[in-house]
């Protein structure tokens, strides 16, 4: 039933009803009832209307950002001719987004063919151009096609591997109702410097806060991050060990 202020007459507090059926088909609502369901109507506007100017400036900005992104290609796969290396400069892998469904991600290659994330045997592999363009973070820009296809944000909690999604709690996995981002609350409050549960619990706060001021100052903070170098690679021996806590409190809670 939608709910709409002139269906309802307001009685006392007092009286111990939810609501009444008439006639008329009108309904009598205690006053602090009726004053929460207005809250919630206004907070679902409020959302819808944040929402609709996030996804509107997404797609109006990458349109703008891929121009710079070609260009950006184009440097890149030079670079990578000049230094002998003449594979594919795109980087796809599995990711989980919004509502835990997952999406192929792309990425400037900054590593060689053969590196493996799973295989935890063996350190990072970079190219001598991925490490210039991982320093930077360059390699995220061209998650623009992400964006422009719906699967990402420039703002929201990063989209992780698979394996983090499928070994977090129920709690744990709201931080995927909204669309991931290039960057995100927990990347400016500490990125790989800080625990999982830290950016689990950063990413629960920036879900529930969300808003375009929010959003506006993480983007300010992440040009700061990125000049600062603090936290830029997670490596695969952090995703390992990441995974490996998640798994750890599953194991505690059984």
């Amino acid at each position: 039933m939608k709910i709409r202020e002139r269906e309802f007459t307001y009685i006392p507090t007092n009286v111990d009803i939810t609501y009444i059926s008439t006639e008329d088909n009108k309904y009598i609502v205690p006053l602090e009832k009726s004053k929460h369901i207005k809250n919630l109507e206004v907070h679902k506007i409020k959302k819808w209307i944040y929402l609709f100017l996030k996804r509107f400036f997404d797609i109006v900005l990458s349109l703008i950002g891929i121009v710079f992104v070609c260009i950006l290609a184009i440097f890149i796969k030079i670079s990578y001719i000049v230094t002998g290396d003449f594979d594919s400069i795109i980087f796809k892998q599995l990711r989980t987004g919004k509502n835990g469904k997952n999406f192929k991600l792309y990425k400037f290659r900054s590593m060689t063919i053969k590196n493996d994330v799973m295989d935890n045997t063996t350190e990072d592999q970079f190219t001598k151009v991925g490490k210039i363009i991982r320093k930077f973070s360059l390699d995220e820009l061209l998650q623009i096609v992400n964006i422009l296809k719906g699967d990402m944000s420039f703002i929201g909690p990063r989209p992780w591997i698979p394996e983090y999604y499928e070994n977090m709690n129920t709690e744990q996995r709201h931080r995927c109702d909204m669309r991931p981002g290039i960057s995100g609350y927990a990347q400016v409050k500490g990125r790989n410097t800080i625990s999982i549960f830290d950016k689990i619990n950063y990413d629960l706060e920036y879900i529930n806060k969300a808003s375009l001021f929010m959003d506006l100052k993480i983007i300010v903070l992440t040009i700061a991050t990125i000049f600062g170098h603090k936290g830029v690679d997670a490596g695969k021996g952090t995703i390992h060990e990441e995974i490996k806590e998640l798994k750890k409190q599953d194991a505690i809670m059984q």
